[in-house]
């Protein structure tokens, strides 16, 4: 499964979960290559390298739902409580606190 990272609506960047459960994040070319555009947080500074971890970068996790409206959103979309990357999928495409959301690609 994919993310594509939007700031204001802009393609900013991928965030991907593999079959090994490491999850990556680069910068879209057109984006990187914008010197006028910024990073998507000061912990994901514009690169060319692809970011690795073995968990959901702290940055993406604080786009998450937390106690009640964590539980109310597994519940009615059906997810795993603990699948962080679905539920920032399913939940991060619109209404977040900030200028960036994720949405759900078919690449």
């Amino acid at each position: 499964m994919k993310g594509g990272v939007y700031i204001n609506g802009e393609l900013a960047g991928i965030l991907e979960k593999d079959a090994d459960g490491k999850y990556h994040f680069q910068y879209e070319d057109t984006y990187f290559n914008n010197p006028t555009k910024p990073s998507i947080s000061l912990t994901l500074p514009k690169t060319k390298q692809a970011y690795e971890s073995d968990y959901l970068f702290a940055f993406f996790m604080g786009l998450l739902s937390e106690g009640v409206n964590k539980d109310i959103q597994c519940r009615l979309l059906k997810i795993d409580e603990n699948d962080d990357f679905a539920r920032l999928i399913l939940t991060a495409g619109e209404d977040t606190i900030g200028a960036v959301t994720v949405k759900a690609l078919s690449i």
